[in-house]
């Protein structure tokens, strides 16, 4: 049985964070429950304030461009996307 299913739910799960979750813990649970449950508040919150304000400046962004007829190909080149992605994971093993 192949582990790349639960590989790849891991880091979609996870994100880019899985490295530092470890990292974080691990000292935090050594002092106190309550130390750690500061750490994941504080981990928590500034991963999401950082995602909502990457994401908020991105589509600020993006209405400046003139993308006007590219948005009757939105379905399609997000579908293209998404096959781009899952060709270089079946052929390039990312």
């Amino acid at each position: 049985m192949s582990i790349t299913p639960w590989a790849l739910f891991v880091v979609f799960i996870l994100g880019p964070c899985e490295p530092l979750i470890p990292v974080l813990m691990y000292p935090a649970s050594q002092h106190s429950v309550w130390g750690t449950v500061a750490v994941v508040i504080a981990f928590g919150t500034t991963t999401i304030a950082t995602m909502l304000t990457v994401v908020y400046l991105a589509g600020r962004g993006i209405e400046r461009l003139p993308l006007g007829t590219a948005e009757r190909y939105s379905h399609a080149l997000a579908g293209a996307a998404l096959s781009l992605c899952g060709l270089g994971v079946l052929f390039l093993g990312l």
